[in-house]
């Protein structure tokens, strides 16, 4: 009897659910439950997943900042809102002037969390320890590329646990604030600060994107991707 080859062997993997997965994992804010808490275990093991993302050069630098006391909680979100909340004020108008309606929302959403973030059960924060700072924008760009693979495997792996989450930057306006309430040390940098909830239901729907064919160029660019 013939060997099978590795082409007769079947996928391992459910392509509808992992497809479902891949399209249904939005930023969540308003439907963070903030009532419910959060198990230590189901972050650590969300984490083991994440860390088997590739990375860059082999190197597994990144390091994860878990914050779930309410003090400290409350202190970074203050830092986030001194940055978000003039920001989310001024791209609300924008976006009500602009008339476009999912703009309004993704806004609306935003100011939403940035008001009750602390509410969240847990901050997730990706971090590195390489100080970027110090990098060209190649090895910065290369280095990124690790952890943020992994902070996306991280909100893969919440989604299919039924949790929500979002990644969010605007705190790193004042990283160095989050650095000393949190003891960071010197040289590691934050890339995120992502908010960790159950979600208030799971029946979340693919977003609203441009065709790929739109977006998408075969073997030499051109000024319109088909």
């Amino acid at each position: 009897m013939n060997q099978p080859t590795p082409h007769d062997d079947p996928p391992r993997i459910d392509r509808a659910n992992a497809d479902l997965l891949l399209s249904t994992t939005r930023s969540v804010r308003k439907r963070l439950d903030f009532e419910r808490p959060v198990e230590r275990e189901v972050l650590l093991e969300c984490l083991r997943l994440a860390v088997q993302a590739p990375t860059a050069s082999n190197r597994q630098t990144w390091r994860w900042m878990i914050v779930t006391e309410p003090d400290l909680k409350t202190k970074i979100a203050d830092v986030y809102r001194e940055a978000a909340i003039p920001y989310l004020r001024e791209s609300q108008a924008t976006a009500t002037d602009g008339g476009d309606a999912q703009d309004r929302r993704v806004f609306d959403s935003a100011m939403y969390l940035a008001e009750n973030l602390e509410k969240a059960p847990a901050f997730v924060i990706p971090c590195i320890a390489e100080d970027l700072g110090k990098m060209d924008s190649l090895g910065a760009t290369v280095t990124l590329g690790s952890i943020v693979q992994a902070g996306w495997s991280f909100q893969l792996a919440l989604r299919a646990r039924g949790l929500g989450s979002t990644w969010t930057t605007l705190h790193l306006r004042n990283a160095e604030a989050v650095a000393d309430l949190l003891g960071i040390p010197a040289g590691v940098t934050q890339v995120s600060l992502i908010p960790v909830a159950y979600t208030k239901g799971l029946d979340f729907k693919p977003a609203k994107r441009p065709p790929v064919e739109e977006i998408t160029h075969w073997d030499h660019w051109t000024d319109s991707a088909d």
